[in-house]
């Protein structure tokens, strides 16, 4: 997102983490009913249109969405989307993709609040994982003529009794509706916004053997060091990587042949 939209959905963040703050929300039905309302706009091209008409005023548009949804949604889910509305937007799908992503984030606070964002987390990063493995389940997850709940049985099978619902309902929403993203993509973007929760970035680190936690906690600090921010570190395990150790945190890769980047990662694994 650019200019207005961008600032539109830093305030719909905004108000979501001011909402959620109430220990009496339940941030998981936020969640769940967001979803529904990315669905109604993804699904009804004219009202996408009418929400996004600079012409019109925010008021005019929030009394609008507040018609449709009231009695449908939570006053919460309510309020947040008319807030939406009453902003700016660049394009009108600009409007569906935050709602999306507010819908991913309250998924986010709900396992926060719950104390399992670090399991839900490394729970999304190793099913990014085993998909990236396996072309006949990464197939399978994204044939465009596979039916949804196909998709979402298999979804089921994969990671039901073995991941926190907050993962199921995250990795089902996304391979069910991804609307044009990958699904690496998609995976990779509920990463940031669980980091984003904790004020952290998120480093892919690449190493030629298993890390000990003493040289995670140790390659963490470091990292911390250079970056400034708490990393969390999502640790994947490749004979070949050169130079015993790669990391990326977003675009920027750090490996074993830039010397003077790396040293200070490399001190946290000696020892």
């Amino acid at each position: 997102m650019i200019g207005a939209s961008r600032e539109a959905l830093a305030a719909g963040r905004e108000n979501l983490e001011s909402l959620t703050d109430n220990t009496s929300v339940d941030a998981a039905k936020l969640a769940e009913e967001l979803a529904a309302v990315t669905a109604l706009l993804d699904r009804e091209v004219s009202l996408r249109r009418v929400l996004t008409d600079p012409s019109r005023s925010g008021q005019d548009k929030a009394q609008l969405i507040a018609s449709l949804l009231s009695g449908q949604v939570s006053g919460e889910t309510v309020d947040l989307v008319s807030g939406l509305v009453r902003s700016r937007w660049s394009g009108a799908r600009d409007l569906v993709d935050a709602a999306e992503e507010l819908s991913a984030y309250a998924e986010v606070i709900a396992a926060d609040k719950a104390g399992v964002l670090d399991d839900v987390e490394d729970e999304v990063f190793r099913f990014g994982r085993v998909v990236g493995g396996s072309h006949e389940l990464r197939a399978a997850l994204t044939e465009p003529k596979a039916g949804t709940a196909a998709k979402a049985e298999l979804i089921k099978k994969l990671l039901g009794g073995r991941a926190n619902a907050g993962t199921v309902r995250l990795v089902t929403a996304l391979v069910t509706n991804p609307r044009g993203r990958s699904l690496e993509g998609g995976l990779e973007a509920y990463s940031k916004l669980a980091a984003a929760r904790r004020g952290r970035v998120v480093a892919l680190v690449t190493s030629a053997v298993p890390l000990s936690d003493r040289q995670k906690e140790r390659l963490g600090a470091a990292l911390a060091g250079l970056y400034g921010r708490q990393v969390h570190l999502n640790i994947d395990v490749d004979p070949e990587v050169a130079g015993g150790v790669r990391v990326q945190i977003g675009d920027e890769v750090i490996d074993g042949t830039v010397a003077s980047r790396l040293a200070a990662a490399r001190q946290g694994l000696e020892g």
